[in-house]
């Protein structure tokens, strides 16, 4: 599967490796639509219409008809408990993805001769083909590994044992997330700052800006719409990412993903309704 996506991958940038495009003139032109009268605008009405209501309004109202049986789970202490866990996880997730992906993205930009480097952050989007399981998998063991060794060597030297340090923790899970989604991120700001022109980093270097300044002052202003859409999109797949947090979370430690599995699992939809919605 890995190496499907590497090839599927390094098509589509040998596809578009030549094309950019910053301005177009066609953004400014004004389309006269073709209205449509009677039958045939109702047809084209309800098609549209098709996809929203069978893919949001029905899912979403045949949900908030069983939470609404549940209305006192809302408020209990265990729920809460779920939710700001699922909180707090995917937004420190998104955040550092978000981080990683503008200076990625921006030593892209900086240094594209370098092939290593452009190398470096194709591979980093390899994180989004893995299953969460194998994924999973490919962070607990190095983690287990550093915490094992950390801990025989205080035994050894100090007598303490250290127990588990990073495996076991939110900082496994938060890793797994970062890895899973980095190519989400990545993708977004890579394709925001692709539309500044090169003009604008001239410009601002010859003014006496640095690298760094040049980010922070120029690009950064320029794309943080890009930037809070990428964020959204991480956020919200860390909060419905169930394999990884299975494998990973700590003992009694759970989120609205993991609430949902145990209730869906032994088929009592209506009880997980809240956490769905």
């Amino acid at each position: 599967m890995l190496v499907f996506v590497v090839v599927l991958i390094t098509l589509e940038r040998k596809a578009r490796e030549r094309q950019k495009q910053f301005h177009s003139a066609d953004r400014f032109s004004v389309l006269e639509p073709d209205r449509l009268r009677g039958w045939w605008a109702l047809a084209a009405s309800l098609f549209c219409l098709m996809p929203v209501l069978c893919g949001f309004i029905l899912p979403s109202g045949v949900l908030a008809w069983y939470a609404s049986g549940y209305l006192d789970q809302l408020w209990s202490e265990d729920f809460l408990s779920y939710a700001g866990h699922s909180f707090m996880l995917s937004l420190t997730a998104a955040v550092l993805s978000i981080v990683i992906a503008v200076i990625l993205a921006y030593a892209r930009r900086l240094y594209s001769e370098h092939r290593s480097l452009q190398f470096a952050v194709r591979f980093s989007s390899l994180g989004y083909a893995m299953p969460g399981a194998v994924l999973a998998l490919g962070v607990i063991i190095p983690l287990a590994a550093f915490d094992n060794g950390v801990d025989a060597f205080m035994r050894r030297h100090f007598d303490i044992s250290t127990g588990l340090l990073l495996s076991g923790t939110t900082f496994a899970i938060v890793l797994a997330y970062v890895v899973r989604f980095l190519a989400v991120s990545t993708g977004a700001v890579d394709s925001s700052l692709s539309k500044v022109t090169p003009s604008m980093d001239m410009a601002s270097r010859s003014l006496g800006q640095t690298a760094s300044g040049t980010l922070f002052r120029v690009h950064l202003p320029l794309i943080r719409g890009g930037l809070l859409t990428a964020m959204l999109v991480v956020f919200v797949d860390c909060m419905k990412e169930l394999p990884a947090t299975l494998i990973l979370r700590p003992f009694n430690y759970d989120t609205l993903a993991t609430f949902v599995y145990q209730y869906a699992s032994d088929e009592m939809l209506e009880r997980c309704s809240w956490p769905r919605c």
